[in-house]
């Protein structure tokens, strides 16, 4: 056996794919240097490449412990028993080693950009510990799950705001609308995990809180979520940028495409490192990126108009 066949389970285990999560940092460097009009764009892209590195090795640490100790579950899964870990390909010694190496590797480059973005990276590994390890391990407790792994959403968000070096404090409506909607997310893909697997029981032994979830009480979270996300994120563009009410019709249509692909045969909700094979939803998501960033950025006098200030 090769030394590159040797490594690539410890590769996959590190998922360097779901790097493409680092996105959700973005909207937290561009409102940062909307609000903080003294930040320069040019002075920020050391910084940037040095971030998305830091959290991706981070959350990639986060993966290799939740693939460790997950194994024995996705054994009992119809496609994740064919991972790495479960299927026996990966030493657990190395294993553990590895998610180690990526914390040192991801704290140490967050340390070199700032103290309060160093803290929001230790936080994310930290939740990433609560999420995975006993006795804590969130996961198997019903929506606690959800909501602890749907905090690195705002997690992320808050380490695209620091490493521009920005004093601001980041608006708490944005920081829970990015928490609700990455929880829209998580609970969706555990609603398409339960009706992949199909049976209760095998569903449970998989993942314990299926033992509380059904199909019922998963819809009913969903739109508890999305409509928090509504709200807080209504409460951020009346306060911030009202030009943002534009973009209300199109992102509730990314919400409802969003929930269609959760009724999918083999919903791709499931893994959202695969969604990128959903041409036309990602190029509507891309769309919809487009008009908040245009929204955010340029004037719209008429807005204002239509939409006056409370009193005039």
């Amino acid at each position: 056996m090769s030394l590159m066949q040797s490594l690539m389970p410890y590769i996959k285990i590190a998922r360097f794919d779901h790097w493409f999560k680092n996105v959700f940092m973005i909207p937290g460097i561009i409102v940062a240097l909307y609000l903080d009009r003294s930040l320069n764009i040019w002075s920020i892209v050391v910084p940037t490449i040095l971030g998305l590195l830091a959290t991706g090795f981070v959350a990639s640490s986060n993966y290799v412990i939740n693939e460790i100790l997950d194994a024995k579950f996705d054994r009992l899964h119809p496609v994740k028993k064919y991972r790495p870990v479960p299927s026996g390909q990966v030493n657990l010694f190395w294993g553990y080693l590895e998610w180690i190496a990526l914390a040192i590797i991801g704290l140490g480059l967050a340390y070199c950009i700032n103290k309060p973005f160093f803290y929001c990276a230790l936080t994310l590994w930290i939740m990433g510990c609560f999420y995975n390890i006993p006795p804590i391990r969130t996961k198997d407790k019903p929506f606690l799950d959800v909501l602890s792994e749907s905090v690195n959403n705002p997690l992320r968000l808050l380490l695209g705001w620091y490493l521009t070096g920005t004093e601001l404090v980041t608006p708490l409506s944005l920081i829970m609308a990015y928490w609700m909607i990455g929880a829209f997310f998580m609970a969706i893909k555990r609603y398409a995990e339960y009706e992949r697997i199909g049976d209760k029981g095998t569903a449970s032994s998989y993942r314990a809180s299926f033992k509380f979830y059904n199909q019922q009480r998963l819809m009913i979270s969903i739109m508890y979520y999305v409509a928090a996300f509504g709200l807080f994120f209504g409460i951020f563009l009346i306060r911030y940028r009202i030009e943002l009410i534009l973009s209300i019709p199109f992102i509730a249509g990314f919400v409802a495409w969003y929930m269609h692909l959760a009724y999918l045969e083999d919903s791709p909700v499931q893994y959202p490192e695969k969604l990128y094979k959903e041409r036309g939803f990602v190029s509507y998501t891309a769309l919809c990126f487009l008009i908040v960033i245009f929204l955010l950025l340029i004037d719209l006098p008429f807005v204002d108009r239509l939409f006056p200030p409370t009193g005039n």
